[in-house]
């Protein structure tokens, strides 16, 4: 349930800009809303009439109560045309005014709320919200194939169907309480980071507050040249991989050995690996050794190719410095197979995105990795022609005028989208914006680690959207986040993390596995270097991304500015 009321009021402004009276505060932060009862019965949401809601008909199929879970709710079923399945959560016994959506992971394909890293929040738990998810235009198939002559569905996956989502949510939620949401939040990992970012940079004013998780903002160069290269830069001549998964404990091992203790602590996490300076030479076997406790040469290259990630044969970079950051190595079963002849993740993404997604009105079914050529002239067609599905615009200026509170996450142990993408995409933000306005109103936590969107070694469940609402709703700045790991529902450890780029700090009293003795440090610099420094650093920019059309069952994109012509400058 809420936790009881804080003794204070403050003055709560709305994403429209318009400040509200002072309001009540919980000692979460959140406002103090009122339970709200349905005004009308749950199986009459099917009769609603929604036209003209969203730019396409909808469809309410089903209302049914659930009584499972926390609290008993309204689940609603339907359709926006074309086939944007959505499935909503009405809470029938008290609705305290939020509205919550979240987005969905890979290709999508499937409606299914996941509050992932938001499970947490005590008014997620307690069943007082209102939220809704959508499959983003098509259904099943995560293998990209629903894409095949079905422009429209590529459109929706991209960026219409979360928004229009929003919109049919809402206007339910509306007719089924009497009254529109006092608040609106957006929360997912994965895709449903880059859905996140989507919405910010397309759609500012659907959400107030927005958590947006480990985003695949960068998919394109993601899920081509980036797994790409996870699988061959493993090949040797033959096809034969050269590093096996057996080997990955070791490095790991390793690597821990050489900057474990680096952060004050060892505790097997890094706490900002880019301040580790392995070198995976160190592990070549000598005469004599027995091969199962070294690498050889050839193996430790590979080690070393994977970290730093795509280049092209004159060593530009062709993805982010730092493709997979040290002290992750036991998640690099992603893409470092346990026997030769297994075909690893990596390889699947890449397949499924370039067949049918890669490049719009030129499907090619029979895509093989060894048909995507690592150069300059490959990657400029490559990124150009998908724009569409990038959420790299750092410019939230609308976003920010509106009122809106972004929070960006990312795991360091993240083995499937580098956190670079995610530092970078900050980094920009913050120079677009100015320093000081995107503090007000975006914060970056890293999380020690934290493999992709969960799991790792590090304390891996965590609260990302209280912190939002809090900011949202009483102006509360986000501030440590305290992080757990646990074994069999018993809490072994919990640690706070910080805004970038705070580190927690031992305080050298207590217990090691307590949040509570650890504070906040600032480093003297971050250990970027040039990390930054990429073919495709001005992709981060305002004007790259796309808008879509079908135009005589072809997808028709209209770009606000030629990148061909202009790709000599970064080539």
């Amino acid at each position: 349930m809420v936790a009881m009321l804080a003794a204070v009021l403050v003055p709560v402004t709305s994403a429209s800009g318009a400040q509200a009276p002072h309001r009540a505060v919980t000692a979460d932060g959140l406002a103090d809303l009122p339970a709200v009862r349905p005004v009308v019965d749950c199986a009459r949401v099917t009769g609603l009439d929604l036209d003209g809601v969203t730019d396409a008909p909808v469809t309410i199929s089903s209302a049914t109560v659930v009584t499972t879970g926390a609290a008993p709710y309204c689940e609603v079923r339907g359709t926006i045309a074309p086939a944007n399945t959505i499935v909503m959560r009405l809470p029938v016994n008290g609705w305290t005014q939020r509205y919550v959506q979240t987005g969905c992971g890979g290709l999508c394909g499937s409606a299914a709320i996941n509050y992932g890293q938001a499970s947490t929040c005590p008014v997620v738990e307690d069943g007082t919200v209102a939220s809704a998810t959508t499959d983003m235009g098509h259904q099943g198939q995560n293998d990209g194939s629903w894409a095949l002559d079905n422009p429209q569905a590529q459109i929706d996956f991209a960026y219409r169907g979360v928004h229009v989502t929003s919109q049919v949510a809402k206007a339910v939620i509306a007719r089924f309480y009497g009254k529109r949401p006092a608040y609106s939040y957006f929360t997912g990992c994965s895709d449903g980071g880059r859905e996140a970012l989507m919405e910010a940079q397309r759609y500012p004013d659907d959400f107030d507050g927005i958590a947006a998780g480990a985003p695949a903002n960068n998919m394109v160069v993601q899920n081509t040249f980036h797994h790409a290269w996870n699988v061959l830069t493993n090949k040797d001549g033959n096809g034969d991989y050269i590093l096996l998964a057996d080997k990955l404990p070791l490095i790991h091992r390793a690597v821990l050995a050489a900057c474990d203790a680096l952060d004050g602590l060892t505790d097997g996490l890094l706490d900002d690996p880019r301040r580790c300076g392995f070198d995976p030479r160190t592990l070549v076997c000598v005469s004599g050794q027995d091969p199962s406790t070294c690498l050889t040469a050839a193996q430790a290259a590979v080690v070393q190719r994977l970290h730093d990630g795509a280049t092209d044969a004159q060593g530009r970079r062709l993805e982010l410095a730092i493709s997979h950051e040290w002290g992750s190595e036991l998640e690099w079963t992603l893409f470092v197979p346990k026997t030769q002849g297994e075909t690893v993740a990596s390889e699947n993404f890449v397949t499924s995105f370039a067949r049918y997604l890669a490049y719009p009105n030129a499907p090619d079914p029979d895509f093989r990795l060894s048909d995507l050529d690592f150069t300059v002239e490959s990657f400029w067609k490559t990124v150009q022609s998908s724009s569409y599905l990038a959420a790299m615009d750092p410019d939230l200026g609308a976003f920010e005028k509106s009122g809106g509170k972004l929070l960006l996450w990312h795991g360091w142990n993240d083995q499937h989208i580098s956190p670079q993408g995610t530092l970078a995409y900050y980094d920009a933000l913050r120079e677009t914006m100015g320093a000081r306005t995107a503090d007000r109103f975006a914060k970056l936590y890293m999380f020690p680690g934290v493999a992709h969107c969960g799991g790792g070694e590090g304390p891996n469940t965590f609260d990302v959207l209280t912190p939002v609402m809090a900011w949202a709703e009483s102006a509360t700045t986000p501030g440590r986040i305290v992080a757990s790991n646990s074994t069999n529902g018993t809490v072994t450890r919990t640690r706070p993390v910080y805004p970038y780029p705070e580190v927690a700090r031992y305080d050298g009293t207590g217990s090691v596995d307590d949040a509570a003795n650890f504070v906040a440090r600032t480093p003297s610099a971050h250990p970027a270097g040039d990390a930054y420094d990429w073919l495709g650093k001005r992709l981060y920019s305002h004007g790259y991304q796309t808008w879509c059309r079908v135009v005589d069952g072809r997808l028709v994109c209209r770009p606000t500015r030629t990148w061909l012509t202009e790709r000599e400058g970064a080539a």
